[in-house]
């Protein structure tokens, strides 16, 4: 990649960022816009009568912010590369805040969904956070600082279930938004005093029919797995989408291949090393969410089960939220592992810490402190893998193409929460038990799930394997210079 394609910021001769100022105010960004995650999670049992509509179509609220997301992630980032990181950012921060605020005014349900899935184009600030550090961050911040970054996406989630609980238990539930709206409005204020704009663009032309090509193969292949257990996964409908996304996505690669100015570079992301690296974030991020949907349901299960707790979902939301601590307090360990042995090996102490949290899970899930025990140890292993995966992209891909290699990273992590999403769904709904009338996810169910999810994590491990040798600087390996030394071999 040629350095031409690198133009200067709008702001040229403007005074230079300062370091602390840019990673808290990116990190607290990241922070919010993953709080959208967990934001509607307390009132979902309540939506089909909030909104006055059916279960089925009242869980648009959710899968609608995620077919979202999807598709927005991987669009920004190579927005951002094209004309402006710091810009994109904030146009997101913006479609959050306007998400937020239409939910905020909505009673019924089509104004929801609308809400929702502005918000969920909010989703790609996360990987253009991690863009913008690596072009303005001295080398010595980088490694602490992208991991710090990463972690945020767990950090929010964790940290949102209990904050949304609270304000669902004592205030209306439109609150919950207008909360969201607010914090949003600080983001996007903290960003535009601090954060530079950075300078490297590629230019060229926005790959539109690459866009819509995308768009319509993730939509159909996230739309199966997100709802085949409600449609039925022998349905016309699913089969329908899985045999949509299975013509798409190959057509759509083909496409990319051919055009000069593609949306996603496909040979760059066929490289070893972030092939490799994103097929181990598929299995992270399908870990990560097997303990999302584990640890909340075994706490407020009636006890008259012998295993449920009987806890409220505040009660779970707080059990929950250490994970999101600890995954913050093990940034700048991961950063430090990954500068003395290099972040393909983080990646791999970070799996096997994941491995180890289930595999306490199945053994200890009879009181509330083993589950808060459980959470930390997985949320330990998830802050060691989210710290290293940017460093290993960015190790590989030229600077101009940072924002998309981390937003198709990203997109990776997605698709394995949506993953273990379905197939938990499909475990507990068919090992269960019956209490009053209810059938209800059995114990070995449970630890059904978490063998899976330790599964998952060793499978991530045995991926990582596969990775090019690091070198044991991440700063070296994440400096603009080793990307472009990569597109020339």
């Amino acid at each position: 990649m040629s350095d031409a394609l690198a133009a200067p910021a709008d702001a040229g001769g403007a005074a230079p960022p300062r370091p602390n100022a840019v990673v808290a105010v990116l990190a607290f960004a990241g922070i919010v816009v993953s709080l959208m995650q967990t934001l509607v999670i307390p009132i979902v049992p309540e939506l089909p009568r909030l909104l006055d509509a059916p279960a089925s179509d009242a869980a648009w609220a959710v899968t609608a912010t995620l077919l979202a997301a999807a598709v927005a992630t991987p669009v920004v980032g190579r927005l951002g590369d094209m004309f402006g990181k710091r810009r994109m950012l904030m146009i997101s921060v913006v479609m959050l805040v306007a998400g937020s605020v239409v939910c905020a005014l909505s009673d019924t349900l089509i104004p929801m969904i609308v809400g929702r899935v502005l918000q969920g184009l909010a989703s790609g600030v996360i990987p253009l956070g991690i863009s913008i550090m690596r072009d303005e961050l001295p080398a010595e911040r980088l490694a602490g600082s992208t991991a710090l970054m990463s972690a945020s996406l767990g950090v929010g989630g964790a940290l949102g279930l209990p904050t949304a609980a609270l304000i669902a238990d004592h205030f209306d539930w439109h609150v919950l938004f207008w909360a969201s709206a607010a914090m949003g409005l600080i983001a996007l204020a903290l960003v535009v005093a601090f954060v530079p704009e950075s300078r490297v663009r590629t230019g060229g032309r926005f790959d539109g029919i690459g866009a819509l090509g995308m768009a319509a193969g993730l939509v159909c292949l996230l739309l199966a797995v997100s709802k085949g257990g409600d449609w039925g996964w022998g349905s016309g409908t699913t089969l329908g989408l899985f045999t949509a996304a299975l013509v798409v996505l190959p057509a759509w690669g083909v496409f990319e291949l051919r055009t000069t100015q593609p949306l996603v570079d496909l040979r760059t992301t066929a490289r070893r090393q972030v092939l490799v690296t994103n097929l181990a974030s598929v299995a992270i991020g399908f870990s990560m969410f097997a303990m999302s949907l584990v640890l909340p349901q075994l706490l407020q299960l009636p006890v008259q089960t012998g295993y449920g707790l009987g806890r409220s979902m505040l009660v779970a939301g707080l059990v929950m939220a250490p994970s999101g601590l600890v995954m913050m307090a093990t940034a700048p360990l991961s950063a430090a592992v990954s500068r003395a042995k290099g972040p393909k090996v983080t990646l791999m102490i970070g799996a096997v810490i994941v491995a180890c949290g289930y595999g306490l899970g199945l053994v200890l899930m009879s009181q509330v402190w083993q589950l808060t025990l459980i959470s930390c140890v997985i949320g330990a292993g998830i802050g060691f893998t989210y710290g290293s995966m940017p460093a290993l992209i960015m190790a590989a891909v030229p600077a101009s193409e940072t924002a998309a290699a981390n937003s198709l990273n990203t997109l990776m992590r997605s698709i394995g929460t949506s993953t273990a999403s379905a197939l938990a769904g499909v475990v507990l709904s068919q090992m269960t038990i019956s209490l009053g009338g209810y059938a209800l996810p059995s114990e070995n169910g449970f630890r059904t799930v978490m063998a899976i999810g330790a599964g998952a994590a060793l499978l991530a491990f045995a991926i990582a394997t596969l990775i090019p040798r690091q070198r044991t600087s991440v700063e070296a390996a994440a400096a603009p210079t080793t990307g472009e030394a990569a597109v020339a071999k």
